[in-house]
């Protein structure tokens, strides 16, 4: 196969602990020829969809640089067997945008995962709400009254906004918190930015646990996020530590639930966010963690993965 990795710019990836490094080193192991661009670089014109990507020859492991960049030229992205789109949050405009012109690709013959509408139709934060059996007590809302109605009513909770990633933009609140107005203020931006609250789980003192559901089945393997000393976020881009584990019972049935949901609507790769019981986010933009299972269970992710990128694509050809 021929793939396109639409990313962020490879130069800054830590390949020790990178998952789009990991999907090209296993692509790249089997044969497959790489190709990467940035989402910023997508371009319609003359009713067709194009990115300006550069083929990518992976180095021996260890060697620096990891990657050898070739020459740069306009490629109609469906003459690519698959398009990944791994492109990290925030979703912002520009995000948004390519997500259309992805879309219109797809029309026209390219074959995008995850699905571009699927990245639309799943806010990480708001796509629980699909699924009210798995979570904690929630609340989307700009108005800080409500939020401060809500907050009275849990007594402890986390406010977190709704196109972010890595823990960046987290609170945890407490009723008699002295900086309660201003963090809501900012969180809210006034009132004009709506943001997620959530019920406090102690639990995640035992970790913020990533369970990676590919082409609808569970990695039997979750890698718990535990929060540094003093720290309310898991998130191993706020410090926290990261823990591999066999999925729970309940683990299991959370995915083995979403599953089915996931598939249906294009979703190769998802992470999904569980803290004790509840599921806290469904992350479908550029799910991570892959290194890190593998390196500490001997779990092939990488290899799942591309196993169902593989079988897509024959399934669609």
């Amino acid at each position: 196969m021929n793939l396109l990795f639409i990313a962020d710019p490879l130069e800054s990836f830590k390949t020790y602990k990178d998952s789009t490094y990991a999907m090209m080193a296993e692509a790249a192991r089997r044969g497959h020829g790489l190709h990467a661009m940035l989402a910023a670089d997508l371009l319609w014109r003359d009713g067709r969809v194009q990115g300006k990507a550069f083929p990518v020859t992976l180095t021996p492991a260890g060697q620096a640089p990891w990657f050898e960049r070739g020459e740069a030229h306009w490629h109609d992205l469906a003459a690519f067997d698959a398009v990944l789109m791994r492109t990290d949050p925030p979703f912002d405009a520009a995000y948004l945008t390519a997500t259309w012109l992805l879309e219109m690709a797809e029309r026209l013959g390219a074959r995008v995962f995850n699905r571009p509408q699927a990245l639309r139709d799943f806010n990480e934060k708001l796509a629980i709400a699909r699924f009210p059996a798995f979570t904690a007590p929630s609340l989307v809302s700009g108005d800080p009254l409500q939020i401060r109605a809500f907050l009275q009513e849990q007594g402890d909770i986390v406010v977190k906004p709704l196109d972010a990633m890595g823990g960046a933009g987290v609170f945890r609140l407490r009723p008699d918190d002295a900086n309660l107005g201003a963090i809501l203020e900012t969180s809210t931006a006034y009132g004009a930015r709506a943001v997620m609250a959530q019920r406090y789980l102690p639990e995640i003192k035992e970790g913020d646990k990533r369970v990676l559901v590919i082409d609808g089945a569970p990695v039997p393997y979750a890698l718990a996020r535990i929060p540094a000393p003093g720290e309310t976020r898991g998130n191993l881009a706020a410090g926290g530590t990261g823990v591999a584990r066999p999925l729970t019972a309940r683990d299991r049935e959370i995915a083995e639930s979403l599953g089915p949901t996931l598939r249906a609507a294009g979703i190769l790769l998802a992470g999904l966010d569980v803290i004790g019981d509840c599921l806290t986010e469904v992350n479908v933009t550029s799910p991570t963690c892959f290194r890190e299972i593998t390196a500490q269970t001997g779990f092939d992710v990488a290899g799942m993965f591309m196993d169902a990128l593989e079988r897509c694509v024959k399934h669609e050809a």
